[in-house]
């Protein structure tokens, strides 16, 4: 779709909403915004297979800011849109990757859920369905920002390795398989930056109040090494405060009942083992070295080690899964009962073996099914939506929902994606993300690959130092 943009410079707004809205479809599009002495109105055309709509929105001048022009712009752009598809999109106008961000804000603003639920419907066209998957999550945050105050951060940890590579897998992260040579410089390179922030929190008046080991597969690390790295951040930071401590196992395989054991011991309290699926045709075809049996042997070896909160994965739309296949592998995963699962919807990225080989994929209406079965079995089952968000290139635009049991919400999830209090990553490709006055938000990256973190961690260390003079 060739976009034109007149009259404004909001090109990322609108081009956003289209691409979720037209990601495959050849036509024109046009976003015009005019301004008189009363009035902003945004226009809209559209025209695929020789069909032309239009649509316009309106905004006083005087009432006019960032964040309603957008809004009027992405409100006419869909408006033109829809008569061009076949279904009504479920997000509507929303094409940001945190579309709870606007319940969430309504209700700590001290709006109602049902002031809440009018907002999506009537502003942004949100389907029912998801209207109340937003709030549900949006209630969850509001309950998690209740426990933190303005001095509050959470900690995030990154291990850049994995065992092999998954077919669907885009992420910043090193293939080791027996080579580990890499691995313990790394872990040299992190220590350093470890005890230099610690040093700097101490002098901050900054409390941790969660901490997040990601990947990669941080369980790449053999137990003496995960010990020894759960040791060091105790030694660092104080965790006196800290509310929750999860370490993402991912992959079965990269676990036993030892290494579950000695993180448990050092420190952990969470865990997460992500089946993906538990169709070993599936987790073939994704290049998943396991089988679902190792899947429910390593999850019994985490509760028999001392985990109480466990998190599990699955993937909705993976290749040669069907329908059937994925209702299935969530029936497996819920009657184990843990603490959460999070469904995610496939995303086909650049970086992925998956996104040039696109073979035995389900239909977008198959992947629709598998999310609709999921919201209604996870619900009748007693978990609830505590955070969510979306990506680009994402099956049918749908989005990616953690669920929990008994309030046990993974606290660094809603943290980090609802960007409430400052982020402070380590190791190779983190982001830090730290929070300003008045909701403005400055990052800060870590080299993205192992080796560039440690080649180049004395810079790193001068950045955290940056990063200190603001928080």
């Amino acid at each position: 779709m060739n976009l034109t943009i007149l009259g404004h410079d909001d090109r990322y707004a609108v081009e956003q909403l289209l691409l979720s809205l037209f990601s495959e479809t050849e036509g024109a599009a046009l976003s015009k915004l005019t301004r008189g002495s009363t009035w902003l109105t945004a226009i809209a055309e559209i025209e695929v297979n020789g069909k032309k709509t239009r649509a316009t929105r309106r905004l006083r001048t005087d009432a006019e800011s960032v964040r309603l022009r957008r809004q009027m712009l992405q409100q006419s752009l869909y408006l033109a849109a829809l008569p061009h598809l076949q279904t009504a999109p479920a997000w509507g106008a929303l094409a940001g990757v945190r579309p709870t961000k606007i319940s969430t804000r309504h209700l700590l603003a001290g709006g109602t859920e049902k002031s809440a639920d009018k907002l999506l419907k009537d502003t942004y066209f949100v389907s029912k369905a998801r209207r109340q998957l937003a709030i549900d999550c949006s209630v969850s945050t509001v309950r998690a920002v209740n426990r933190t105050n303005n001095n509050d951060i959470s900690l995030y940890v990154g291990i850049p390795f994995c065992p092999t590579r998954c077919s669907y897998c885009s992420f910043v992260s090193r293939t080791v398989g027996k080579r580990t040579d890499l691995i313990e410089p790394y872990l040299q390179a992190l220590y350093k930056e470890i005890a230099h922030t610690g040093r700097l929190l101490k002098g901050s008046g900054k409390t941790v109040r969660s901490v997040y080991i990601g990947g990669g597969t941080p369980t790449t690390l053999s137990a003496d090494q995960m010990a020894a790295l759960l040791d060091t951040l105790y030694d660092a930071f104080d965790l006196s405060r800290n509310l929750e401590f999860t370490v993402e196992g991912g992959r079965p395989d990269t676990l036993d009942a030892e290494k579950l054991r000695r993180i448990h011991t050092h420190g952990a309290d969470r865990m997460s083992i992500n089946p993906q699926t538990m169709q070993d045709t599936v987790l073939k075809a994704c290049g998943r070295p396991h089988t679902a049996k190792d899947i429910l042997d390593r999850y019994r070896d985490a509760v028999d080690a001392g985990f109480a909160a466990i998190n599990m994965d699955l993937i909705a739309g993976l290749p040669q899964d069907s329908y059937d296949g994925f209702c299935d592998s969530l029936e497996q995963v819920i009657a184990l009962n843990p603490a959460n699962i999070t469904v995610h919807t496939l995303a086909l990225k650049k970086g992925a073996d998956l996104f040039e080989k696109r073979v035995s994929l389900p239909s977008m209406e198959e992947v629709s099914q598998m999310v609709d079965y999921a919201n209604h079995a996870l619900r009748q089952a007693g978990y609830k939506p505590y955070y969510l968000y979306r990506q680009k290139y994402m099956s049918g635009s749908f989005e990616n929902v953690g669920w929990s049991r008994n309030e046990l919400d993974c606290l660094y999830n809603i943290y980090m994606m609802e960007e409430t209090h400052t982020i402070l990553s380590l190791g190779g490709g983190g982001m830090n993300k730290v929070n300003l006055p008045e909701g403005k938000l400055e990052r800060f990256h870590n080299p993205k690959f192992p080796e560039q973190y440690i080649q180049q961690i004395d810079s790193v260390l001068l950045q955290k130092d940056e990063l200190f003079q603001l928080i």
